[in-house]
């Protein structure tokens, strides 16, 4: 199955996209700080800061969900259950962020982060079936039988 290629192309792609969006989030702090720009009397140098911060933490978050979907392709296993709860946030963010681009950005935009949240879900959803599902096998036994009486009896002691 191709579920290892596309967990590792979507690793590739979430690690480019993190310096990408790192390095736009540079340059727009730095443009706000060099032509003092402000968003309602706020300071341009707290602008040009949240922009830089902005960029930063979202670089770092996109590193760490490259981080699970390489591993997850390089392992042929399915992530644990905090980086399913982590790739789930980012199929999430690229599907809210993929329908604000349409508007701001462009078709192109938006069908780049669509094609993000596919490899995202494709990962999620390929690898779903290697985790274990609990079966009547795995139930623990009725609290009427126990072991050692043969016909449901309390052992003797």
């Amino acid at each position: 199955m191709a579920r290892r290629p596309v967990a590792c192309v979507a690793a590739l792609v979430l690690f480019l996209e993190a310096f990408g969006t790192a390095f736009v989030n540079l340059v727009l702090g730095k443009v706000a700080d060099n032509q003092n720009m402000s968003m309602a009397g706020m300071d341009p140098g707290a602008m040009a800061k949240g922009a830089w911060g902005a960029g930063i933490v979202f670089g770092l978050y996109l590193l760490l969900c490259a981080y699970f979907l390489g591993r997850t392709g390089l392992t042929d296993r399915g992530p644990g259950r905090f980086g399913r709860i982590l790739l789930i946030t980012c199929a999430v963010v690229h599907g809210v962020l993929g329908a604000l681009t349409v508007g701001l950005v462009g078709w192109p935009a938006f069908a780049f982060m669509m094609v993000v949240l596919a490899l995202i879900v494709w990962t999620l959803v390929a690898y779903d079936r290697d985790r274990p599902r609990p079966t009547t096998s795995d139930a623990p036994p009725n609290e009427g039988t126990q072991s050692g009486g043969g016909n449901g009896a309390p052992a003797a002691a």
